[in-house]
């Protein structure tokens, strides 16, 4: 009797030490970033998506902006055959290969998106304007992804990171890091604005 009482015991004390540990929630972060993740990848298959129908609609119009369409065209190519696994999310280098195709086909997007202004019947045109305010709609959708792909992200590597979380994730599940989606180079550089001024 007094043995099965003291293995009860242990099994309790054992259950209320795992509780503390962090070890669900570890998992349930990482879930999180893998969820979010997901989400992420979804909108920029949206995006993805769009741009075929944008690309033959401004062709009508622009037809000699072969050197933008192609852009776009092969940009769009590139960003959707990256994809990264939830295991690659630890790799900074699968992380920069993938941000960089998607910074480059955001890059084509805006020349894309200023032949409008060079075009008054595009501008004019409902397809092309829908599938504007589409794409628009898409970026910001993106913008919001990634921000709460981020906030996730910071939210694991602080829970493997941080006493008693982080020995129970070298002891027991020895997760890794998660790459932060970090801002194309490009859109750190601020646009020059030039009211015809500057000569």
């Amino acid at each position: 009797m007094k043995y099965r009482l003291s293995i009860l015991m242990l099994i309790v004390l054992a259950l209320t030490t795992l509780s503390g540990c962090g070890y669900n929630q570890i998992q349930a972060n990482e879930e999180e970033v893998f969820a979010a993740w997901g989400n992420l990848e979804a909108t920029l298959q949206r995006r993805g998506d769009l741009i075929p129908n944008l690309v033959s609609t401004v062709k009508g119009y622009a037809a000699h902006e072969q050197e933008t369409l192609t852009g776009v065209i092969e940009a769009r190519a590139k960003a959707t055959s990256i994809t990264l696994s939830p295991e690659m999310l630890s790799d900074p280098a699968a992380m920069k290969q993938f941000q960089a195709a998607q910074g480059e086909l955001s890059s084509w997007l805006s020349k894309l998106m200023m032949i409008q202004e060079q075009y008054p019947n595009l501008k004019a045109d409902t397809h092309f304007t829908a599938l504007m305010h589409e794409l628009e709609g898409t970026e910001n959708r993106i913008n919001v992804a990634r921000q709460r792909y981020n906030e996730i992200v910071k939210i694991f590597n602080t829970s493997i990171r941080t006493f008693p979380n982080s020995l129970t994730n070298s002891l027991l599940l020895n997760l890794e890091r998660k790459e932060f989606f970090e801002a194309d180079a490009a859109a750190r550089v601020l646009p020059t604005v030039d009211f015809g001024q500057g000569s």
